[in-house]
């Protein structure tokens, strides 16, 4: 394949600069991490008089509200002011889509166990969360549905429309299979667990106008909100981020609640108010990721190779519709992965439960869709009898009549093949499964596995809207620049990517390029940091910005010092002028003195991308990242404990904006999917009431979790054949994929059990309990074979 495609020149740019984009410069906010100096809300110095808010939450899944007493509530120490839904001026909805099914507090019905009803606004958090207990409310119990089953048992209801994509016939290539197969795979949904919970912080100033400091990955959608609530227009309401400790997701919504009360209770009182979540309290309220219940049917032949796919894929979306319509709809985009299906069918069931509203988290549906897609080629390797691996090589994506997905958009850049060859040599993978293979016999008790599995995601936000990005930028004159844009930093690296932006495109070191924290006061009307597109959008918003200044300067240079514009380069030691060097700082100044204009605004939308989802069809993705991931894994028979002994992962990252940080990313993100598909489970008791609330029931990866040897490579010479950021590519979801291999090393091991001629049908998450019981049942279908075999 061609990869030759690169940067296109840019008269008075130079690549590679010293600390420019491409080097794998040090995260703008290390020693400030690590020093334990970086700013967060809680750590924000407290304004005079400050209040402490501290919700009231439901303890009821699903019921009426017949009588609720708060005089106690107000009568204990410290307490400043009780709200509830009675107190908002404006709209008591927070819904993001516009559906109006969210209240901030809930007034008459709840609709989850954690539900906010009330919130004490108190001197301190201590006492508002001793307040917050004295409530007395009465319920009337309503019939409550807690997963999917029971979801579809009382009727289905959705929280967002169904979806089907659909290419070809699949009825008809099902009947012309020689060979079908059935089944169906549960996912689990996954808690975000951010290192720093939700926070907002909130300080009213002159003639109605609000300040609020948010942990939140959209702070103009927090700014809406809060405007939405309060009944004012949003040049009123600023928003402000400069970092959050982890988002994942989780605050892309999830973090308005937070915010609009804490505005609410400064609103009210006319002092500053700060709403920091407690953490069990955060793991009540919020939405996680959506668990799934994929029902698949695949047609395929002797040789492995697919004819028909058909599936429905369920999720359970929890009380309100928030994000679950784009994440079902997600997951029907990746429910392919890499590969072709001829004849396919595809159908989302969003369901309606009393629980949670789930949300956004990393990969969007995404990962879902691909765990099913990956379990339809573990059912045709194992009643093949082929290896994995050559079942999934043989239905890759290609070029001509293979290269046409679910929803009709034209994979023009297929590498998966290409990535899965590499990475299998380089990590010797079919030698090292023949002798997992061969050790296996003359193991009773421990049984080892290996797993190598590919990953293609789309890159875009679906909502075509979302798809834009701006940006300011300010060079001074003494030669130093300041950079702000609409995105946010939750520990990413976005704002490092882009300061190299600014420092490639005018030569300079890192000392003399500052980020700025994210305001709705100086970009406005901008999009999540979501969808992977967080470099990708800002990226070229704060290019444009700094070029926009850049030519301004080339054409002032030219006139001032006689020489043509094609003779001025900006470069790591200075600004040559023809045959001078002139420092930056000097251009600035002089600049300056002939009255330049050194400040632009920078603004990009994606072009290309297209989607209709009444046809279910498009293009709804500028383009593809890929990668692979070989995982292995040794299983405890005696325990259900499973090691993974080794992970050996190939990206694709394009031409990389930072390979330091963009390795970290895939690190980091393979360890956070492996955890969803094997130790963090989420459980709900019978009331509906979440008993995994806090670290001491929820079990996260921890240090002796990660692999024993982890090799993480950029597949290199791979620039992107878009016109990204530098031709590189979006690295924040796809890498979560790559924990899939885990899954599938583990159902390799267990499929030992049974002479690997029966699929384990392994669920997610693959604990301990779900791994002896997939034991048990592999130990069964083998003594049936055996006996079977004895009486023939």
């Amino acid at each position: 394949m061609d990869r030759a495609a690169g940067d296109r020149a840019v008269p008075g740019s130079e690549a590679g600069v010293a600390g420019g984009a491409s080097q794998s410069l040090r995260h703008e906010s290390a020693a400030m991490h690590v020093s334990g100096s970086a700013a967060y809300i809680d750590d924000m110095p407290e304004p005079k008089g400050l209040l402490h808010v501290v919700p009231g939450l439901s303890t009821r899944a699903h019921a009426r509200i017949v009588s609720m007493d708060l005089e106690a509530v107000r009568a204990a120490p410290g307490v400043v002011r009780v709200l509830t839904a009675a107190d908002i001026p404006g709209h008591n909805q927070v819904s993001p889509v516009g559906k109006n099914d969210e209240p901030l507090l809930a007034s008459d019905i709840v609709s989850f166990h954690g539900q906010p009803i009330f919130a004490v606004v108190a001197e301190t958090r201590g006492q508002g969360r001793r307040a917050a207990r004295l409530a007395r409310i009465v319920y009337e119990d309503l019939p409550a549905v807690l997963d999917i089953d029971q979801a579809r048992a009382a009727g289905g209801a959705l929280v967002w429309r169904a979806l089907t994509m659909r290419r070809g016939d699949v009825d008809r290539g099902l009947a012309a299979s020689p060979r079908l197969v059935s089944g169906r795979i549960v996912m689990g949904g996954q808690e975000h667990f951010y290192l720093e919970g939700q926070a907002a912080l909130a300080q009213p100033g002159e003639e109605g106008e609000i300040r609020v400091w948010s942990s939140t990955q959209h702070p103009t959608e927090t700014q809406h909100m809060v405007a939405h609530v309060l009944d004012r227009p949003s040049n009123l309401v600023t928003t402000e981020v400069r970092r959050m400790g982890g988002g994942f997701g989780g605050k892309e919504t999830q973090a308005n609640g937070p915010a609009c009360l804490a505005a609410l209770a400064a609103e009210l009182t006319g002092r500053a108010a700060k709403m920091r979540l407690d953490r069990d309290d955060d793991m009540m309220m919020t939405g996680k990721r959506h668990d799934f219940a994929v029902d698949y049917t695949v047609g395929f032949d002797d040789d492995g190779r697919i004819g028909a796919v058909d599936m429905v894929l369920a999720a359970r979306c929890g009380w309100s519709a928030d994000l679950s319509g784009p994440v079902t709809d997600r997951a029907l985009f990746h429910a392919d992965n890499a590969y072709y299906y001829p004849d396919v069918r595809l159908r989302s069931e969003p369901l309606k439960t009393n629980t949670q509203s789930n949300t956004a988290y990393r990969g969007f549906g995404g990962p879902q869709g691909i765990v099913a897609a990956e379990r339809v080629i573990e059912e045709i390797a194992f009643a093949t009898g082929l290896d994995p691996l050559d079942v999934r090589l043989r239905n890759v994506y290609g070029t001509g009549t293979r290269d046409l997905t679910p929803y009709h958009m034209t994979v023009e850049d297929s590498i998966a093949a290409e990535i899965m060859t590499e990475l299998a040599e380089g990590c010797a993978y079919r030698a090292r499964r023949a002798a997992i293979r061969a050790g296996n016999e003359d193991s009773p008790h421990i049984r080892r596995g290996i797993a190598l599995t590919p990953v293609k995601f789309g890159i875009s936000f679906t909502a075509t809207h979302y798809n834009q990005a701006g940006a300011l930028v300010h060079v001074y004159t003494d030669g130093s620049v300041q950079v702000n844009h609409g995105g946010t930093e939750m520990g990413q690296g976005l704002h490092t990517k882009m300061v190299q932006i600014a420092m490639r495109e005018f030569g300079l070191p890192a000392d003399r390029v500052r980020i700025t924290a994210t305001t709705t006061g100086k970009v406005p009307n901008t999009s999540a940091t979501a969808a992977s597109s967080g470099a990708d959008l800002n990226g070229m918003a704060v290019l444009d910005a700094v070029r926009r200044i850049r030519e301004r300067l080339v054409t002032f240079a030219a006139g001032h010092w006689g020489v043509g514009e094609a003779e001025i380069h900006f470069r790591a030691d200075g600004v040559h002028v023809g045959a001078t060097v002139v420092p930056f700082g000097e251009l600035t100044r002089a600049a300056y003195l002939a009255r330049v204009s050194m400040s632009s605004s920078g603004f990009y939308k994606t072009p290309k991308i297209s989607w209709n989802p009444d046809t279910g069809r498009g293009r709804p993705f500028f383009y593809f990242a890929y990668g692979a991931a070989c995982a292995e894994v040794a299983v405890d028979l005696l325990t259900g404990e499973m090691r993974i002994e080794r992970v050996d992962i190939l990206h694709d990252a394009g031409q990389s904006l930072n390979p330091a940080i963009d390795i970290g990313q895939v690190e980091g993100a393979f360890v956070q999917g492996a955890g969803w598909l094997t130790t963090e489970e989420l459980v709900w008791d019978e009331n509906g009431r979440l008993r995994t609330h806090a670290p001491s029931t929820y079990k996260i990866p921890a240090c002796s979790d990660r692999p024993g040897i982890f090799n993480v490579a950029l597949l290199e010479h791979a620039p992107n054949r878009e016109e990204t950021i530098f031709r590189s590519k979006a690295v924040g979801e796809p890498p979560f994929v790559h924990g899939v291999a885990v899954l599938h090393a583990i159902s390799d091991a267990l499929a030992s059990l049974d002479g690997y001629r029966s699929c384990p049908g392994l669920d997610a998450p693959a604990t301990p309990e779900a791994i002896l019981r997939a034991a048990e049942r592999m130990r069964a279908r083998a003594a049936a074979r055996a006996g079977a075999a004895s009486v023939a």
